[in-house]
């Protein structure tokens, strides 16, 4: 990690938390544009000249191969530009026999006559309009030879073998804690797959400048994707611009990149002119990764006082034939409760689908839907609280590796949580409270996501108008980067926000992971502070040597830094004076950060607990969501609103996890049986009642120099299972095989 100097540890406005920016519910810094459309998504940046369209063919069968083209048809339809399947498609990089889709390496669209899964890309039209192109793909015929394929998960899952390089982890001798144990849990639970359903689909616009390549494109990851992409084109990486200022969605969905990106960028060398290509949102639920499906086994074992002896998570799930991302549900409990034998471990099965990768709260979101309810399911073999197991069960150190947590206030969560949400009325015999012919229960969950810190750079300029700007390779993907960039800029040099610029989403800027894994806000912030500091103590050094400062002379160490104005003592100046009179042209520090070399020492998460209540209709089985309410320790809060807008829609996510959402495979096509907005549900407003998020105050010195963690992917985490867990409260139903819809709810009931 950059090591932070005396004069920096004795000046740092941000670690001190003065009352400035910093935690504040500032309003969104891009915010305006958004609401007022001017802020260009890829699809709708304008191009140095009229663009072309693309639109793409999809494959429909899950597994064969193309026999016969015959594209003859839409070469010759009006406007039509270019045509291009497996046959004369531009060669490109090969792909790599196993790759993951977050390691740079070729991504060749239309690479052969092989279909790999139901909704694979196979040709491209490009036209002078969007409609003339869309024409010309309706006429592209393309014959398929059918292959035997295996679609279904749940018809395969005792296929399942360990991912590469992994093994089981076993802590102590579980199977013997596990039959000695006087109580036990043993039960398993299904999740659905899932499809990410961002409102901006994946588009990109392309142009080239002779060599010089320039694609405005919607992903997480810049870097990533400009150097996969640079691959993929066989060219330097230095001359691939890849820009994505604005992203309507991720949620891991666009950790990597797809076929729109690599054939609008061959589209538009092979025309000579820039070429638009989107996904249609059919093609988005196809074409794009999705959450796997799993199968979880829980195995508790406890002493009649509540104290686990024996605890197991073993997952069962899927991907895709070439890939090898694992659905890791398993691993969050290792660091949740404390159990002296242990076993956790996963199994995949590859399948004839489409590629399966992170959405959001990988292997979190699946998991905590079994252990959570699993372990209400043992707190009422037990006659106690929910709550109370969880606390009796809570660690001393991380149960597995033994390490110091770097700050641990799960408890804290859960008596907090507890206390507000009025937990004590809350009866611990199903079907008790009646509203009508609803069933009201009460239901809670603990949340736990792991804390992250990569390698990052940034750099801020302050000009001759004491504007500062912030340069960063990072994205927002609608979780609020560019306002808490913007927030630390201020703080850090003591200007209003007013006087901040932000540039990200661009290759060419300072480099950062990008959006996702909740790392994010932790990773870029930390790059972002420390360029802060060394411009602020560059500018201070200036003053104090300057004879025509009134902080000439000073100790750089003294001066301060507010409202614009550097002043030590009661002698000051206005920073845009100091620099128009050094530094006209602008005065730029740089910054990064990487994780501390003793990080590994400490075992570090975000935490929480959810309460909810639901009503249940016993006349049809619906389920309302009435009230929900979050706790959450998750470091020092950078923006109280963005921060609050993430915890929520993560626990709203949780309750479309459990009630709503989920896709069923078409076995005979290998197709998705909801293939847009309308059949895929999720929840809309009138579906969630209440809902609340509370931030404990926290900081994790042990994390980052500012002691902050994301909490993106936190909120969802858990949220599922305490819904599952108000449901059984209210009516004495336990549904194993999510999501819990009516139908399933009315068999039990009758």
């Amino acid at each position: 990690m950059s090591s932070v100097s005396d004069w920096e540890a004795a000046s740092n406005p941000v670690k001190e938390n003065r009352a400035g920016n910093i935690g504040k519910a500032v309003d969104r810094y891009e915010g305006p544009l958004k609401v007022t459309g001017t802020a260009p998504y890829a699809y709708e940046v304008e191009p140095p000249s009229p663009p072309a369209y693309g639109v793409m063919v999809s494959a429909p069968i899950a597994r064969g191969r193309i026999t016969a083209v015959d594209t003859a048809a839409a070469e010759t339809s009006p406007g039509v530009q270019l045509v291009w399947t497996y046959r004369n498609a531009p060669a490109q990089g090969p792909r790599p026999e196993r790759y993951d889709f977050f390691t740079p390496s070729p991504r060749p669209a239309l690479e052969s006559d092989q279909v790999h899964f139901f909704g694979q890309q196979v040709a491209i039209v490009v036209a002078d309009t969007l409609e003339n192109a869309q024409a010309g793909a309706a006429l592209v015929n393309l014959t398929f030879e059918d292959d035997a394929k295996s679609v279904i998960f749940h018809d395969h899952y005792d296929e399942g073998v360990q991912p590469p390089g992994e093994q089981d982890v076993e802590i102590g001798d579980f199977a013997s804690g596990f039959d000695a144990a006087p109580v036990k849990i043993d039960d398993v639970w299904r999740t659905p797959l899932q499809n990410h359903c961002q409102m901006e689909p994946c588009a990109t616009t392309a142009w080239w400048d002779g060599d010089h390549l320039t694609v405005h494109t919607s992903v997480q990851m810049v870097r990533f994707a400009q150097n996969s992409l640079a691959e993929t084109l066989m060219m330097p990486h230095k001359s691939v611009r890849l820009l994505t200022r604005y992203v309507g969605g991720g949620f891991g969905g666009k950790g990597s990149f797809y076929e729109d990106l690599v054939l609008a960028s061959l589209a538009a060398r092979e025309l000579g002119r820039p070429v638009k290509v989107a996904f249609s949102r059919q093609q988005m639920m196809h074409g794009t990764v999705h959450r796997p499906a799993t199968e979880v086994r829980v195995r508790l074992g406890a002493t009649p006082d509540g104290k686990l002896t024996a605890m197991s998570l073993m997952t069962t799930t899927h991907c895709d034939r070439r890939g090898n991302f694992t659905e890791h549900a398993s691993n969050f409990a290792r660091s949740l409760y404390a159990a002296p034998n242990r076993l956790t471990g996963h199994r995949l099965v590859r399948l004839d689908l489409p590629v399966a990768s992170a959405m959001r709260a990988p292997g979190e979101a699946s998991g905590t839907l079994s252990l959570e309810v699993a372990m209400d399911e043992l707190a009422e073999k037990l006659g106690m609280d929910p709550v109370e197991l969880r606390v009796i069960n809570e660690p001393e150190v991380d149960p597995e590796t033994g390490k110091p947590f770097s700050i641990r206030q799960l408890v804290r969560c859960m008596r907090e949580g507890a206390q507000m949400f009025g937990w004590d009325n809350r009866k611990p015999i199903p079907g008790q409270v009646r509203d009508g012919r609803w069933l009201v229960g009460m239901g809670m969950a603990a949340a736990i996501r792991g804390n992250f810190l990569l390698p990052a750079k940034a750099s801020f300029t302050v000009d001759a108008e004491g504007v500062i700007t912030v340069k960063q390779g990072m994205t927002d993907i609608g979780t609020g980067t560019y306002t808490v960039l913007a927030q630390i800029a201020a703080e850090t040099l003591g200007v209003p926000l007013r006087d901040v610029r932000v540039e990200i989403g661009d290759s060419e800027l300072p480099p950062a992971p990008g959006s996702g894994g909740q790392f994010g806000a932790a990773t870029a912030g930390s790059a972002a502070l420390d360029a802060g500091m060394n411009l602020r103590k560059a500018i201070a050094e200036i003053a104090v040597n300057d004879p025509a400062s009134p902080l000439n002379g000073g100790d750089p160490a003294d001066v301060t830094f507010q409202d614009g104005v550097i002043a030590i003592a009661n002698r000051s100046e206005r920073l845009s004076e100091l620099i128009r009179r050094n530094r006209p042209e602008g005065l730029t520090a740089n910054g990064e950060i990487h994780p501390a070399a003793d990080s590994s020492k400490w075992s570090q998460h975000t935490y929480g607990a959810h309460y909810v209540e639901v009503g249940v209709d016993t006349v049809t089985g619906e389920v309302r969501t009435r009230r929900m309410l979050g706790v959450f320790a998750a470091g020092r809060i950078l923006n109280w609103k963005t921060a609050r807008s993430q915890l929520t829609g993560g626990m709203i996510w949780g309750v479309g996890s459990a009630l709503t959402e989920g896709n069923a495979v078409d076995a005979r096509y290998g197709s998705l049986i909801n293939q847009d907005l309308a059949g895929y549900l999720v929840p809309v407003q009138a579906d969630i009642g209440e809902v609340e998020a509370i931030m404990l105050d926290e900081v994790d010195d042990k994390a980052n120099p500012m002691g902050i963690k994301g909490v993106g992917e936190l909120g969802i985490s858990g949220a599922g299972a305490a819904v599952a867990n108000a449901i059984y409260n209210a009516c004495g139903v336990r549904v194993r095989d999510y999501p819990i819809t009516p139908d399933k709810i009315l068999a039990a009931l009758v």
